[in-house]
Order: structure tokens, then C-alpha cells, then sequence
């Protein structure tokens, strides 16, 4: 699947790595971050794709920071793009969004909450852009084989479709790698979000929880499965960040972690 001039994923293609801070909280923040991650993936021979949210619409808390808004997040998602020559890959919460974060965006994410919206799901598939759905946290991955119904009948055909953990009692997620080979089945890439697999929704009362140091056995369980992308949140203070920093990896451990999950992907390949 071609996302954009040079950038490639699926069979036989490298691992494609989308990461970035969960929350574009800055031009400056994201700018750092987009130059630490593409230049790992630079020196280690992988397509990279900027990941920054524009708005957080399904924060738990309503005091919790949801983003600068859609204009000053889709300029600073612009910014990236321009200045590092990486495609962008941000979520859409509304029908109405899709056509203007698709001037910005090369991938139109679907939160796994959403997944099924059907008319959020016909939006994006009319723009023409790569839309990536995340499986639902509710549900079983055979389930996604109607979701890519929906959008190939609007006439999409460049469909990605991610795999981040499903609900195991409260406050917990587990993964079952099963999953992967079954939404390849409906003959799209997959995708392993490493960060959110790890998440514990609504763990800390008034925000999720998670626990990052699981991160890399995750991420290379899922290589030796078998994967067309990994996506990772990242940010270079987790502590300090205005979402889900408890599962974001650190910046400064970025290339080691892709090291290892290349070296595994590239053997299963």
C-alpha cells in the first residue's frame, strides 16, 4: 500500500513506524519529537509517519487537556510535514472533520471507540486518503471484517487496520496476537499500537493509567506475529505529558526499541 510518494508498507516492504507525542500540546513539542523519531528511523532504514492528535475528544475527565484545537493543531501538524517531509497521521472524531484534516493528513485514523460509526467511517473513505481503523477494545477481530466493508463499499481501498488491546475486566487490557493474521485475512496491512495495548482505561480515576515498560515485549511479540506497521506514542518527558504519558515510551529509548523489533520483523519477513 503506497501512503505517499516513497513511503510504502505491506509485504516485503519495511516496517513502517508511525510515532509520536499522544497530543500535539505544541509546535515546539512536536518539532523535537518529529526529528529524534525521524531520524532513528532514518539511520535504521524505516518509512516514518508523524502521529500527533489535534483534539482528544474521549478524554475521561473534562478538565483533562484535549489539544490546542482543530485549526492550531492542524498548523502544527502542517508544520511537521513541511519541515520533515514525513507524512501525518492524526485522528478524526466527527464526520464533518474529515475533509479538512485530510488537507493536512495522509492517514485518517478512526479511534477504536468509533470503529464502528458508519457514517464517521463513509467521511473519511470519501476523502481518498489511507484510513487506518483501531479495532475496538470490545471487540472480536473478526468483527472488523464488516468495518472494512463499510469503507470499501464508499470506495476506499487503502485500509489499515490496527490492533491495541481488547477489555479484560476493569480497568485492563489484554492482547491477543490471534488477531493480527485475522484482520490481514480481510487483505489489509496491520498495524500494532504498542503504547495503548498497555494502557489501563480510566486506571487512575480521573485519567488512564498504563505501564510503558511492557512496550518493547509487546512490540516484539507482535513482529514475530507478523506486522506491516508499529505505533507508538512517544514523548520526551512521559511524566510531564499532557495524555497518556504513562504508556508513552521515552523518546531517548526510541532507536533501541525499533533496533529490536526490526531485527525481529525482519526475520519473520
Amino acid at each position: 500500500m503506497k501512503i505517499c510518494d516513497g513511503v510504502e508498507l505491506g509485504q516485503g516492504r519495511p516496517l513502517l513506524v508511525m510515532a509520536g507525542p499522544c497530543v500535539a500540546e505544541s509546535l515546539e513539542l512536536c518539532l523535537a519529537v518529529a526529528e529524534t523519531a525521524s531520524r532513528a528511523c532514518a539511520e535504521l532504514g524505516l518509512p516514518y509517519v508523524f502521529k500527533a492528535s489535534f483534539d482528544k475528544a474521549n478524554r475521561t475527565s473534562l478538565n483533562s487537556f484535549r489539544g490546542l484545537g482543530m485549526e492550531e493543531g492542524l498548523r502544527i501538524l502542517a508544520a511537521v510535514k513541511k519541515k520533515f517531509g514525513c507524512p501525518i497521521v492524526t485522528d478524526v472524531h466527527e464526520s464533518w472533520q474529515c475533509d479538512k484534516v485530510a488537507e493536512v493528513a495522509d492517514i485518517l485514523q478512526i479511534p477504536a471507540f468509533l470503529c464502528r460509526q458508519t457514517d464517521l467511517l463513509l467521511a473519511a473513505a470519501k476523502t481518498g486518503r489511507v484510513v487506518n481503523v483501531k479495532k475496538g477494545q470490545f471487540l472480536a477481530p473478526e468483527d472488523m471484517g464488516p468495518v472494512v466493508g463499510k469503507l470499501r463499499t464508499a470506495g476506499c481501498e487503502r485500509v489499515m487496520l490496527t490492533e491495541r488491546g481488547s477489555s479484560f475486566g476493569y480497568h485492563n487490557l489484554v492482547v491477543d496476537f490471534r488477531s493480527l493474521p485475522t484482520m490481514r485475512s480481510f487483505g489489509c496491512p496491520v498495524v500494532f499500537d504498542a503504547t495503548h495495548s498497555v494502557q489501563k482505561p480510566g486506571g487512575n480515576g480521573t485519567s488512564s493509567g498504563g505501564d510503558r515498560t511492557l512496550v518493547p515485549y509487546l512490540a516484539r511479540a507482535a513482529a514475530a506475529v507478523g506486522i506491516d506497521a508499529l505505533f507508538l506514542e512517544t514523548h520526551p518527558n512521559p511524566d510531564q505529558a499532557l495524555s497518556d504519558g504513562p504508556n508513552s515510551v521515552p523518546t531517548s529509548s526510541l532507536k533501541e526499541l525499533l533496533k529490536s523489533v526490526k531485527a525481529i520483523h525482519e526475520l519473520q519477513r
